[in-house]
């Protein structure tokens, strides 16, 4: 795409206009709107379906790869084993602000197994929807669930995980789940097009902290319009009590030039900076960081006028260092824990100066 028009944004430009502030971008609103429009019309389509990722087959409503091992469901097995939107809706549907979607968390259609684990089944849908990603800018973003990021999904380790996946978008899509499963519920070559399910089926292992993502290619595309989100597998023995609170680091890429214009955790650009998170001193405050940043090799998260311990990947029930900045590439995440000791507005923010300036800020009112 050219980029030679004078009414072409970039980042940078942003900054040395001085147009992006904690207060908002209202005044970009008209130029970024005409050219996310533009982009849209000159993208859409043009790339999926160029990169063949495997041979698969339709079994029913079902798509699975032809080299599984798996035993093939038949059409009947289908109808009765997925469910429709009436008999299951997920924890978190329709509209989705980030400060509710901090503390929402997904548990699943509980069923209790003999040996005591439990059976969790979710259902998510992959849809087309433009949402509001920072003041007065809309994103035609790709979702699971109908917003962005998609759900936090949350299991115990051994719990048994059926997630029925429905595509309704406009194009391919899989859901690629970090962690240890059988190959052929990698969402890698179970392809499922518009108008197809497919049904995730693997046990919860190790505890931690994981992304899921889809994995068509082009991988860029899909990531960067919003197709991600958060697994959380708890262990057995549960962490202790804490204000819980997951975060997703992320860019915006609103005029498709492969260039994030904005950065953002949980959806939208200086949310928590025009929000403060509201805690309490001497509070045991845990975050589950992930950081999905498309287009930046690094990302991180630096906490002021205190330190947390750390907890990468959240498979270890001790703490690898105590710090107050950790630094992230797509697809790490760790678990953070910690408590104030004086009431006050305390910031948090990426220490990339650029991304805080650009939308990555918020605050944490503590309180007595």
């Amino acid at each position: 795409m050219e980029t030679s028009d004078s009414s072409d944004l970039s980042r940078r430009k942003f900054l040395r206009r001085g147009a992006i502030t904690v207060a908002g971008v209202t005044g970009l609103t008209p130029l970024l709107t005409q050219k996310v429009q533009a982009c849209m019309e000159c993208l859409t389509g043009k790339l999926d379906g160029k990169y063949p990722i495997g041979k698969t087959a339709l079994v029913g409503d079902q798509i699975i790869p032809v080299s599984s091992s798996a035993a093939a469901p038949t059409t009947d097995q289908d109808k009765s084993t997925i469910p429709t939107q009436k008999e299951y809706r997920p924890a978190q549907e329709g509209s989705m602000d980030p400060m509710r979607y901090l503390t929402t968390f997904d548990y699943g259609k509980v069923t209790p197994q003999p040996d005591g684990t439990s059976q969790r089944e979710y259902f998510v849908i992959a849809q087309d929807k433009e949402i509001e990603v920072a003041e007065g800018i809309r994103f035609p973003a790709w979702t699971y669930n109908g917003f962005l990021p998609g759900p936090t999904l949350r299991a115990t380790v051994g719990d048994r995980i059926i997630l029925h996946f429905e595509n309704q978008a406009s194009k391919p899509h899989t859901i690629h789940f970090h962690g240890i499963h059988p190959a052929n519920m990698d969402g890698v070559f179970e392809v499922v097009p518009t108008g197809r399910t497919f049904a995730y089926d693997f046990s919860a292992e190790p505890f931690g902290l994981f992304p899921y993502h889809c994995h068509m290619m082009p991988l860029r595309k899909h990531i960067s319009r919003g197709l991600y989100g958060t697994l959380i597998v708890d262990p057995h023995r549960p962490r202790p009590p804490a204000a819980e609170m997951v975060m997703v680091m992320h860019g915006l890429d609103v005029n498709f030039d492969m260039k994030n214009e904005f950065y953002a955790v949980n959806g939208y650009a200086n949310y928590y900076a025009q929000h403060p998170i509201d805690i309490r001193v001497g509070e045991t405050v845990r975050i589950y960081l992930t950081n999905m940043t498309e287009f930046d090799p690094i990302n991180n998260f630096h906490l002021h006028a205190n330190m947390f311990h750390y907890y990468p990947n959240g498979t270890s029930l001790e703490p690898a260092e105590l710090t107050d900045t950790v630094n992230l590439c797509q697809g790490q995440r760790g678990i953070l824990e910690f408590s104030y000791r004086y009431p006050g507005m305390y910031m948090f923010h990426a220490h990339t100066s650029e991304f805080a300036e650009l939308g990555w800020m918020g605050f944490f009112n503590v309180k007595l």
